[in-house]
């Protein structure tokens, strides 16, 4: 069976695609192919693809992996009724409640956060001067 698919080509961390016609039981980095239909760039998104001769091996059976048939939608080409497209997954999201957009809102204005911090300050020195009329008290037991 005949398999159309994309073979890697390119250097490290910059890939470029072939667009070929294989035997399906060849590996796709074998080099090994039976017809080149055209090239795919993912960075510069550019593709070039001989439609006619891509049109003939689907009409004769060629089965195109799901990336391929994805990209001849794009580029205009027709595919059969028989070729199945990929159904997209639902993705889920573990914690969702851990997310920031679904944390509840803390709302503190800034006149709130002012007042706050002034009664604070009266309090801390609300006990020293308890702590005065403490030693004062002391002091007239000690006289006596």
């Amino acid at each position: 069976m005949l398999a159309i698919r994309m073979q890697r080509t390119g250097r490290k961390a910059h890939a470029m695609f072939r667009v070929v016609v294989q035997d399906s039981r060849w590996a796709p980095t074998s080099g090994k192919f039976v017809a080149l239909l055209g090239s795919y760039d993912p960075h510069a998104k550019t593709v070039s693809l001989k439609k006619d001769r891509a049109e003939f091996y689907l009409g004769h059976g060629a089965q195109p992996s799901d990336r391929v048939a994805r990209l001849f939608a794009t580029e205009g080409i027709k595919l059969p009724e028989w070729v199945t497209k990929a159904v997209p997954k639902e993705r889920t999201t573990r914690n969702p409640e851990k997310l920031r957009k679904n944390r509840p809102v803390e709302e503190t204005p800034a006149e709130e956060v002012v007042a706050e911090e002034t009664p604070t300050t009266e309090v801390s020195k609300a006990p020293a001067e308890e702590v005065s009329e403490a030693e004062k008290v002391e002091e007239p037991k000690e006289e006596a």
